[in-house]
């Protein structure tokens, strides 16, 4: 079994049943200690390789997932391998996507839809979530 992250990481969201997954920007600098093993990264253009496994997911900035069934299985693969890996999901800035994408891990989690947006801006950062559309994609969102 892997380390997990520190959940003291300010970059770290704690989900109710303890899985614990790194949002970042990937205009920012790798953060210190550990990678990743596993990553799905949100950009409207293919992202750099990088060392450990990850997924793309077609995500244009400000946007919603260009395919939401290819996004709702990804998401719930980050969801499952987050119980035992260091999992990331990461877009440009690190908010609005990568805000959205924890939003649906947290209602994946058991988290009410209508209070993803707060849970994730009270574990992660206070500006995550940024356009009305990413808010009524978390509150529409249905785990299967």
């Amino acid at each position: 079994m892997t380390e997990h992250w520190n959940a003291a990481d300010p970059a770290v969201l704690a989900l109710p049943s303890g899985r614990l997954v790194r949002g970042r920007g990937l205009r920012k600098p790798l953060p210190p200690g550990p990678e990743p093993d596993f990553a799905v990264y949100l950009q409207g253009r293919t992202p750099p390789p990088v060392r450990w496994e990850s997924r793309w997911l077609r995500w244009p900035d400000f946007r919603l997932p260009a395919d939401r069934e290819q996004a709702r299985v990804l998401l719930r693969e980050v969801w499952e391998r987050a119980a035992d890996e260091r999992v990331e999901v990461a877009c440009g800035g690190g908010m609005g996507r990568t805000g959205t994408a924890l939003a649906v891990l947290a209602v994946l989690d058991g988290v009410p839809a209508e209070e993803a947006v707060a849970f994730v801006r009270a574990g992660y950062h206070p500006r995550a979530v940024e356009t009305p559309w990413q808010r009524r994609y978390v509150r529409n969102f249905a785990p299967r």
